[in-house]
């Protein structure tokens, strides 16, 4: 049974830094390309940074790029996204994934952040 654990979520002031991480479980973690995904009130789900098999490569949107850093370790079945500089528009429910080359395939239950004064 595939399962996520997602923690790290919260409440955090502009500029401010927030870490999540999300624990696998039930599937071979080290063989699926892991993703956070974000979706704020009546807006799409959109991807927010990605990480290969090994974590030798990612990628991010530009919206996020140089504030945002995702990373994985294999030996914990967990991948993590530090997230720095944080704005208002930052704030959603942000979603761990497990996939291949085509898309997710198995979603986390996702954990809300917030950013506001």
């Amino acid at each position: 049974q595939v399962q996520f654990v997602e923690s790290g979520g919260g409440l955090v002031q502009p500029g401010g830094s927030l870490r999540l991480s999300c624990a696998a479980s039930g599937f071979t973690f080290s063989r699926y390309v892991m993703s956070w995904y974000r979706q704020a009130p009546g807006k799409e789900r959109e991807l927010v940074a990605g990480i290969a098999f090994t974590g030798t490569s990612t990628n991010y949107p530009d919206s996020v790029k140089g504030r945002f850093t995702i990373s994985r370790d294999n030996t914990k079945n967990t991948v993590y996204l530090q997230m720095n500089s944080l704005k208002p528009e930052d704030t959603a429910v942000y979603y761990c994934s497990a996939g291949d080359q085509w898309g997710p395939i198995y979603w986390g239950q996702g954990t809300q952040v917030t950013v506001s004064s």
